[in-house]
């Protein structure tokens, strides 16, 4: 995959947070070398975040992320303060741009904290450098920068950099599951709800681990399985199916083949499939008004046989013998309070990074609140979840 075509999900994200008038937008104008936020004297300026996918050196592609003031005021200004916090969830690195006149304020030692907390790595960029004239010594994660004469801007941009080699992990997809040479049957069912002319990110992202390592991989829909199955001389490794043809697949691959989902892969990559395995349970406890939350990372056209809010909902109340009622959302939409809700049913998340992803399930940890991905709830409900789990021992010795 170029870095061009890196999608949003797999970029490492960069939050710029600080009070208002800190010279936070300037600081991220500079380091990105383009005119990315609206820059101006009067307070407030930014008044949500920005977001931009772009390549960085010596970062490579990443996504800058601008943020409102967190000392903003008035009813309006605190939604804009929720609006900067929000985007911790998904930031993998935090860059706190301080005002090197006035130094540290108290919301910027809360934000540090928060930081802290969080286990997310970050650097204080002390802007402004140019209109002191006493420099202190800094810990290794702060610096001076100005973002008008462009001091310590290439400096800033390799301490990122160097934070961005501890954060990022190369994660394989599939690939740990196979050995060179295997071959790998992919099942894509092109129906309406399929994108016209191109496949969806997770079925790109598995096909380029298996070829990125040297292993064979061959397409096909839900009719030709049983065809492409039996032309081959080889036993496929494995088949691994669209959660929505999840039953169909399961009876057509014979049982001596490891069969999974593209939706189980991503749980793994993405999230933690052990939290998501074990909230697949809370389905058989659904009854009559329950509210279930139906949640989706991505903002895709509904179609009139949508899998989040037509088909996941009929083959619940099929499994279940119950009406619950349901809430959907998607895209960067996520309750805070969870707690209504028996149950919550995610996408995939291949539109969310790993660190949102992984902050929606601790999220409804915290909260006590089951959670469980398409993939693993669909398994579960046509009772094959323990042959889609075959691939991970560890996870099936939980069942």
């Amino acid at each position: 995959m170029s870095l061009q075509n890196t999608p949003s999900s797999e970029r490492m994200h960069i939050g710029f947070f600080g009070m208002r008038n800190a010279g936070k937008s300037s600081v991220v104008n500079a380091v990105t070398n383009q005119q990315l936020s609206l820059v101006s004297d009067i307070k407030g300026t930014t008044t949500d975040p920005v977001k931009k996918a772009m390549e960085l050196l010596p970062l490579g592609p990443v996504v800058i992320i601008d943020t409102p003031g967190l000392d903003d005021e008035g009813a309006l200004g605190e939604m804009r303060v929720k609006r900067a916090k929000e985007v911790l969830s998904s930031t993998d690195i935090a860059v706190l741009v301080i005002d090197a006149q006035k130094g540290k304020s108290e919301q910027d030692i809360e934000l540090i904290n928060s930081f802290k907390e969080r286990e997310l790595p970050f650097i204080v960029a002390y802007n402004k450098a140019d209109l002191i004239s006493e420099k202190v010594n800094l810990a290794d994660n702060e610096i001076y920068v100005s973002a008008k004469t462009n001091e310590n801007i290439n400096e800033l941009k390799e301490l990122i950099a160097k934070l961005s080699k501890k954060a990022k992990k190369d994660k394989p997809i599939v690939s740990d599951l196979l050995s060179e040479q295997d071959l790998v049957v992919l099942v894509i069912p092109i129906d309406k709800s399929a994108p016209k002319g191109r496949l969806i990110l997770p079925q790109q992202m598995v096909m380029r681990d298996i070829l990125d390592n040297h292993c064979m991989c061959i397409c096909t829909q839900v009719e030709e399985l049983d065809k492409t199955l039996s032309s081959l001389s080889k036993k496929p490794k494995l088949v691994i199916t669209d959660s929505q043809a999840f039953e169909k697949v399961a009876e057509i691959t014979p049982k001596d083949i490891t069969l999974t989902s593209f939706s189980i892969l991503m749980a793994r990559y993405k999230g933690d499939l052990k939290t998501l395995v074990d909230g697949a349970v809370a389905l058989s406890r659904l009854k009559d008004s329950d509210k279930v939350l139906i949640a989706e990372g991505c903002t895709h056209h509904r179609q009139c046989n949508d899998i989040g809010t037509v088909k996941m909902p009929m083959w619940i109340e099929k499994f279940t013998n119950a009406k619950p009622h349901y809430t959907f959302t998607s895209g960067g939409t996520f309750p805070e309070d969870l707690s209504q809700f028996k149950l919550i049913v995610h996408c995939g998340g291949c539109m969310l990074n790993e660190k949102e992803m992984k902050a929606r399930m601790q999220k409804a940890n915290a909260q006590s609140i089951p959670i469980v991905n398409y993939g693993v709830a669909i398994a579960h409900m046509h009772n094959i979840l323990k042959r889609s789990l075959a691939p991970f021992p560890d996870i099936l010795e939980m069942l």
